[in-house]
């Protein structure tokens, strides 16, 4: 269980800073920067299984129909969920992607509730119950429906699940997903590179360099996202995530200049309430 908390703590301050590093890619198209993501991340994950040795899964996998077709499922999940990401950091909507991932725990413990039968505790459920007023506040300020929201909180809360009940650890199974998003990334770099629209062909070596990076960047959290999900809760997973959108929020506001009315910062507020109520909660059932 404490190595379960660590892990994910790690994997959702990471993802917090993540628009400090994907501003850099702004003049890629969100479609190539998934593209390179995918094909660098798995190039890293690759070698990290033929240091370790770790390849005879693989061949087991023609055994397991149904472990595959969980992993399709996962992979594009995870794919509609980095699109969507990345075109909201580059296209100044930084406080809706994190208004997502503050949804995503209402998503977690409802999946946890329904699918896993995860009794949470009472206290649990106010700190649920006031993070999802500070949501529906959120919502109605905006006045609009949150698509950008929506789409993140709901792709990577079914994620979280099918990783969980996944039968592969988390190194094996996020370079199953990069492989089967491989051929779908090599695809569209051929086709963009034979139209002539190929933001690598025509970057300079620092544009080059940030995606090449972008392999390893996005696979270290996953991994550390995979390993916690396995060993804690849904529902505890999902209120640790806060701390993503959290940084996202403090990034967005203050670092890109993302205008926010007062009005909404009461949601905010109800939010992060939650999140420490659900704390302190888990510390006093730990001293009973």
């Amino acid at each position: 269980m404490q190595s379960g908390i660590a892990y994910a703590t790690l994997a959702y301050v990471s993802w917090g800073l993540f628009p400090l590093f994907f501003r850099q890619l702004a003049a890629v198209s969100a479609l190539e920067v998934i593209a390179h993501r995918t094909l660098w991340c798995l190039v890293f994950l690759l070698g990290v299984l033929l240091v370790r040795r770790q390849l005879s899964w693989v061949a087991a996998l023609r055994r397991q129909p149904r472990v595959l077709a969980v992993f399709v499922a996962s992979a594009l999940l995870l794919g509609v969920n980095w699109l969507t990401y990345i075109w909201a950091i580059n296209n100044g909507h930084v406080l809706d992607s994190s208004l997502g991932y503050f949804m995503l725990p209402l998503v977690s413990v409802g999946l946890g509730f329904v699918f896993l039968r995860e009794r949470p505790r009472p206290g649990q459920w106010l700190a649920v119950a006031l993070a999802a007023a500070g949501v529906l506040w959120l919502t109605w300020q905006a006045g609009r429906p949150p698509w950008i929201a929506l789409v993140l909180a709901v792709t990577f809360g079914f994620y979280g699940l099918l990783r969980k009940t996944a039968t592969l650890g988390a190194l094996e199974g996020l370079s199953l997903e990069t492989a089967v998003l491989a051929p779908l990334a090599l695809a569209y770099l051929a086709w963009t590179g034979w139209q002539g629209q190929a933001a690598w062909v025509q970057a300079d070596a620092g544009l080059r360099a940030w995606m090449l990076l972008a392999g390893p960047i996005t696979a270290i959290p996953l991994l550390l996202f995979a390993a916690g999900a396995r060993r804690i809760p849904l529902a505890t997973m999902g209120l640790l995530q806060y701390i993503s959108p959290s940084l996202q929020f403090a990034l967005g506001v203050w670092l890109f200049g993302e205008a926010v009315q007062p009005a909404r910062l009461l949601g905010f507020a109800c939010i992060w309430g939650a999140l420490v109520l659900y704390s302190l909660e888990g510390l006093w059932q730990r001293r009973l």
